[in-house]
């Protein structure tokens, strides 16, 4: 009796046991398939980086500051990164700023299309801006006839930034759509007892509460403009010299594969991004502690 009652208390502490560890059985999966395709990878890009006709050596990145092609397309992608998250960002917080006067109804409704559009990007992207704001595009021909069309041209450096100003706005606005909830109504009317305007009000009041979100919003659309590829390959067929497209035409080109020199150059850019996080980071903890 006394050995099956020792028997039972083993498996009834062996099932609380197994009880207790049962969140962890469940993230055994995920933790599977993060590694597969995020650290493996990562791992593999950075080994590779360091391999240059089979030996041990940093000449893929000393190849990569000779190259003044390659830093040309770092320049080029940093710059419009930087600008289309910037202008993104504050046409995004002027749009979820107005949406607060609206109609709870209609205000659904914009962002409900925001989140559709949020992902139109890519080829389809692209394509639709071909269509409206290309050589012979709907609005280009209808601008030209007006005679105010100017010397925009969808394939230079300002129509690529139109064209990922477009698909930072939709993500823009919903990242920082919950962080105006913290705006209340109540701070705005006692600044005007105050005797603030509007100005006064949001310099003083509204942008510092809104600081950690801006700014963690941009970090995520600048990430976003720097990685980007499809729509910048489809619409300039890889004619426009970028870091993803640098990246690409090392794997996968026609004329000289380079896939240790294309991990070197992707190194460089987790590198980068890692630098902007963490001073994205430090600027968040300096505004929560303003």
């Amino acid at each position: 009796m006394l050995a099956i009652k020792s028997e039972k208390s083993k498996g009834a502490v062996f099932i609380v046991k197994l009880g207790q560890y049962k969140p962890v059985l469940w993230l055994i999966p995920f933790i599977v398939f993060y590694y597969l395709f995020q650290i493996a990878p990562m791992l593999w890009v950075f080994v590779n980086s360091f391999i240059y006709d089979g030996e041990w050596t940093i000449e893929n990145y000393s190849e990569v500051f000779d190259s003044a092609f390659i830093l040309q397309s770092f320049s080029n992608s940093l710059w419009i990164s930087f600008w289309s998250s910037l202008i993104g960002l504050a046409l995004a917080a002027l749009l979820v700023s107005s949406l607060r006067h609206l109609d709870s109804k209609i205000r659904d409704a914009i962002i409900a299309f925001t989140n559709m559009s949020s992902n139109f990007a890519g080829v389809p992207l692209a394509f639709a801006f071909i269509i409206i704001l290309g050589t012979n595009g709907a609005v280009t021909l209808l601008l030209r006839q007006w005679g105010i069309l100017g010397d925009f041209d969808l394939y230079s450096k300002s129509g690529l930034l139109a064209l990922y100003i477009y698909f930072q706005i939709p993500l823009g606005a919903l990242l920082l759509y919950p962080a105006f909830d913290a705006l209340k109504k109540d701070a705005y009317e006692a600044s005007q007892l105050l005797g603030a305007n509007t100005r006064q009000y949001w310099l003083k009041i509204g942008l510092p509460i809104l600081s950690p979100a801006l700014l963690g919003t941009f970090i995520i659309l600048f990430a976003n403009a720097i990685g980007a590829y499809a729509s910048v390959y489809a619409l300039t067929n890889g004619n426009y010299n970028m870091v993803t497209i640098r990246i690409a035409s090392l794997v996968s080109g026609d004329l000289f594969l380079e896939p240790n020199l294309a991990a070197a150059i992707s190194v460089l850019l987790m590198a980068l991004l890692a630098l902007i996080t963490a001073v994205n980071q430090w600027l968040i903890a300096r505004s929560y502690h303003a």
